[in-house]
């Protein structure tokens, strides 16, 4: 199909595009690789340490710096696929994602790993976005829905099959390559999928004349820096002034960048977060929800995994299976609320919330009950309930706070919540991994057991995750009900990486 003829369909919804659904398929095949890399990898850090003599430090990072590049680059890629092409932004997102991967599993060691890891973060950071934009524009409003729904299943899906395929690779040692394959799988799909997108998505035209806010990004940017890196890095220099500094400087780089998307606005210039948005109440305070709930399970996966493969011996297949009971209560509580729709939404956050602090409270007694020998069938229904809990609340809480977001800010307010949820992501790391290191350090130096030191490391980390549930549900009964706030019709369903 000629460029002048799909110009004519993106223009007019009563005539979509003849392969809709292929391009679909494609795109959710990218998106689905992006998230399955994200659990994968959460299995296959213990062996990777092994291997590489990676300190604890270096493990943070090959989690936090791919979620600290990819939470920095949603807003700005957004913007720039608006500007040059989505189907172009998308292509070279998923070509150097493939190309990422490539360099991460041929990674000869744990600083050039963390540094491919940063450039897989902000490949997948140009893909992602795209992905919701493209499928935005190739149906018709009357298919929306039906589309929108595979987004929910695919990432589901993801979840499921990460830890089990991550297990199964380190299992059969490929090739004798060890945590290799789990990158490298990457490359057949990344491949495939750039072809494939080159012949069936269509060619969609971008805006020259839309700008990009590029103060905006670089004064964010050092600001999540300077909070990231002394949380990671703190305890190697045992906590020293300039770590402090840091954090210090963080808040003045983010009341600047407050500042200077005022002066954006006063001028006429573009607007990475669109001022009228930070004044908007209830997207403040779902904000802030949203960056705290996203803070709480990254890292749990990552130091559960360490728990029970480190502390317990488990093998990495077995500890992906022990934690699928999550993954399958995300996916079933995610098929189900998306037939729900916009019913009960504040109801639902709360119950999600309520099953997920249950679920987490339940592996806390259970971790700190253990002893030598761990039974990994007891962590089945809290692990399960859990998931549930999370399937159930995403998707309400994101309709909850874009229900009061003018249509005007829809795609800003929806750009800025995946932002969030990847950043909130990395300081959870950060903070959750400094509390369970330092624990099962002391631990360690009085003499404990393996298990018993990485019980108690867990316990005293999962805390943190009992508070940030308890702190969104307090900030659930703060919102406004949909019904009282003007629904956004543009809002659409974010795809999220657990």
């Amino acid at each position: 199909m000629s460029e002048t003829r799909f110009q004519k369909s993106y223009s007019d919804a009563d005539e979509p595009h003849e392969s809709r659904w292929l391009a679909l398929f494609i795109i959710l095949l990218a998106l689905f690789m992006n998230l399955l890399d994200v659990t994968i990898v959460n299995v296959s850090l213990p062996t990777m340490q092994a291997d590489l003599g990676a300190s604890s430090t270096e493990i943070e990072w090959v989690v936090a710096g791919f979620i600290l590049t990819f939470a920095l680059g949603l807003l700005p890629f957004g913007r720039l696929g608006d500007i040059v092409g989505r189907k172009r932004m998308f292509m070279i997102g998923v070509g150097s994602f493939t190309i990422a991967s490539i360099l991460c599993g041929m990674a000869p060691n744990m600083s050039f790993l963390i540094v491919a890891r940063l450039i897989q973060g902000a490949a997948g950071a140009v893909m992602t976005p795209q992905v919701l934009s493209i499928a935005q524009t190739i149906f018709p409003p009357h298919e929306r829905a039906a589309a929108f729904s595979l987004f929910g299943l695919t990432a589901g899906l993801a979840t499921v099959t990460g830890p089990v395929l991550g297990g199964l690779l380190l299992g059969g040692d490929l090739f004798g390559l060890e945590w290799r394959p789990i990158f490298l799988i990457n490359v057949p799909v990344g491949i495939f999928t750039v072809i494939a997108a080159a012949k069936f998505i269509p060619p969609i035209p971008g805006n020259m004349s839309i700008k990009n806010d590029f103060g905006g990004i670089a004064i964010v940017s050092a600001a999540m820096f300077l909070i990231i890196f002394p949380l990671i890095e703190g305890r190697n220099y045992e906590w020293a002034a300039w770590c402090f500094a840091m954090m210090a400087a963080s808040f003045v780089f983010f009341v600047a960048f407050v500042f200077w998307e005022k002066r954006q606005k006063r001028v006429g210039g573009a607007e990475l977060l669109p001022i009228d948005l930070m004044k908007n109440g209830n997207f403040i305070i779902g904000a802030m929800m949203s960056l705290v709930f996203f803070s709480a399970m990254p890292s749990f996966f990552m130091i559960f995994a360490l728990y029970l493969q480190q502390g317990y011996g488990l093998t990495p297949l077995w500890s992906g299976l022990t934690t699928m009971p999550f993954s399958v209560g995300v996916l079933v509580a995610s098929v189900i609320s998306g037939r729900i729709g916009f019913k009960w939404q504040k109801q639902r956050i709360a119950a999600g919330l309520v099953l997920l602090f249950a679920g987490m409270l339940s592996v806390r007694i259970l971790a700190a009950g253990e002893s030598d020998v761990l039974d990994s069938m007891f962590y089945i229904a809290p692990l399960l309930f859990g998931g549930i809990g999370l399937g159930v609340t995403i998707s309400p809480l994101f309709q909850t706070i874009l229900a009061g977001v003018p249509q005007k800010d829809a795609g800003s307010g929806s750009g800025a919540l995946q932002a969030l949820q990847q950043a909130g992501g990395a300081l959870g790391v950060a903070v959750v991994s400094e509390i369970f290191f330092r624990k099962l350090a002391a631990e360690m130096a009085t003499g404990a057991t393996p298990q018993l030191g990485f019980s108690h490391a867990l316990t005293q980390a999962l805390t943190y995750n009992l508070i940030a549930y308890a702190v969104v549900l307090v900030g659930a009964f703060l919102l406004k009900n949909p019904e009282r706030v003007e629904r956004n019709p543009n809002a659409q369903p974010i795809p999220v990486m657990d």
